[in-house]
């Protein structure tokens, strides 16, 4: 009985160590990400300053090349939050669409 006590308290303590941990990574994304996204709007901020054609001298290929380049870099991230979240859900087979 003291076998099964002892096991039970095991997995309690566990699971118990798990929310713990989930609560803190799940802090540290939050810190870490709005600290970043903020960084990346005063980016953009910062870039649109650049829009000043009285200081500034660019052509409607610069702007376009400019933010393709923007686009593909922000694809490229959101994927990898997809495919992570994607990686972590089973998918069953299906014939359905």
């Amino acid at each position: 009985m003291l076998y099964i006590l002892n096991i039970v308290s095991f997995f309690y303590f566990c699971s118990e160590f798990l929310f713990i941990m989930n609560l803190e990574k799940r802090k540290r994304f939050e810190k870490v990400a709005e600290n970043r996204v903020d960084k990346i709007l005063d980016g953009l901020r910062l870039l649109g300053n650049c829009s000043n054609k009285n200081n500034y001298e660019f052509t409607k290929e610069d702007v376009d090349f400019m933010f393709d380049e923007i686009r593909k870099a922000l694809k490229v991230a959101q994927s990898k939050f997809e495919s992570e979240i994607n990686r972590n859900e089973k998918k069953k087979f299906t014939l359905k669409k």
